[in-house]
């Protein structure tokens, strides 16, 4: 099969490897009808070392069950189906707890032998755990916005209920990518009154405002903060959700959050220190987030997505082949695309 390998900062390549086959009898091998560069995708693409090996790309994506292994009971070959950007079995301690990225029998596409999701097929393990059948068909024109429920829309749900919105919050969050604009959804969704979004491309935010979000910010950093509070009457917003995961990111957070509100980060930190000293103790603010346990919520979305509730597809901007993914790192990296689709 085809598939896309980063061997190093910047090289991306698209080449033969191994068609998946059933290992352990709790895989299924899925043939990928659509992908998505993430981007998490783009801190290796900028920073990762050279190496000879290469690591397979990609851990959002659906596409229909070529073959499933003997104790994959509740699907079969032709299910469409989506799956959460890692796998789990979802019975575990953890798991039953909506832990499922500390599953204990669970990992990472793209590691430990498992093939990366923008590719012509995966072998997805604990298949009978991970994946989600999908009741539409192939062809449906919801597809996209159902691909978001693989990653992009389930964490900006997370941000969303990690801060603790509620009907009648003002919400900031930090980040115009497609994360930040699904944080805004996901505000909106769960009530919140107000939500300022912080982000500097005008197309982007004309989507922030079409998703939830009351206000936006261009300004960065203390001049950013500073906007908030002149939008809020001098206090901040009660939650404020942090899509970016740089500590500037962090310090605009708390500089915009009220006395006892709450921080929650969802962009991956590119910063071992914080500024997590005496004055943020002494305001009373809660820091929380994490990584998204996306098979938790996809049940819990999917139904607004069918009924046309929401249509978070809308933060594909870019569509792409396969031979194109090189091509589609490279407009996310110098922001000429929001997020890219993978068709194949």
């Amino acid at each position: 099969m085809r598939a896309a390998v980063m061997y190093g900062a910047g090289d991306v390549r698209v080449q033969d490897r191994p068609d998946p086959k059933i290992h352990n009898p709790t895989d299924a091998v899925v043939r990928v009808l659509m992908a998505a560069i993430c981007g998490s995708d783009l801190w290796p693409y900028a920073s990762m070392p050279a190496t000879d090996q290469g690591r397979p790309m990609g851990h959002e994506f659906l596409g229909v069950i070529e073959e499933a292994g003997s104790q994959v009971s509740r699907l079969k070959a032709g299910d469409l189906v989506i799956t959460p950007f890692t796998w789990c079995d979802n019975t575990c301690d953890f798991c039953r707890k909506g832990l499922q990225t500390s599953c204990r029998h669970g990992g990472r596409y793209g590691f430990n032998g498992v093939d990366g999701g923008q590719g012509e097929a995966v072998r997805v393990p604990q298949a009978q755990g991970t994946l989600v059948k999908l009741p539409v068909a192939a062809d449906s024109p919801l597809l996209p916005s159902l691909l978001t429920l693989s990653d992009v829309l389930c964490t900006g749900h997370h941000g969303a209920v990690k801060a603790g919105v509620t009907r009648g919050d003002t919400v900031t969050v930090i980040g115009d990518g497609a994360v930040g604009l699904s944080a805004v959804l996901a505000a909106h969704r769960l009530g919140a009154e107000q939500i300022i979004l912080i982000g500097g491309h005008a197309d982007r935010t004309d989507l922030g405002r079409d998703f939830g979000a009351t206000d936006i910010v261009a300004e960065r950093g203390d001049e950013g903060a500073e906007k908030i509070r002149e939008l809020t009457g001098g206090d901040g917003t009660d939650k404020v959700i942090e899509c970016v995961g740089t500590k500037q990111a962090l310090e605009t957070a708390f500089g915009s959050v009220i006395d006892g509100g709450v921080v929650s980060r969802l962009g991956v930190p590119q910063y071992g220190e914080g500024p997590i000293g005496p004055a943020v103790l002494l305001r009373n603010i809660t820091l929380t987030g994490g990584a998204s346990p996306a098979r938790a919520y996809i049940g819990e979305l999917m139904p607004d997505i069918l009924d046309g509730t929401i249509e978070p597809g809308r933060v594909f901007d870019r569509t792409v082949s396969l031979d194109q993914v090189p091509d589609g790192y490279r407009a996310m990296a110098n922001r000429e695309a929001l997020k890219i689709l993978v068709r194949n």
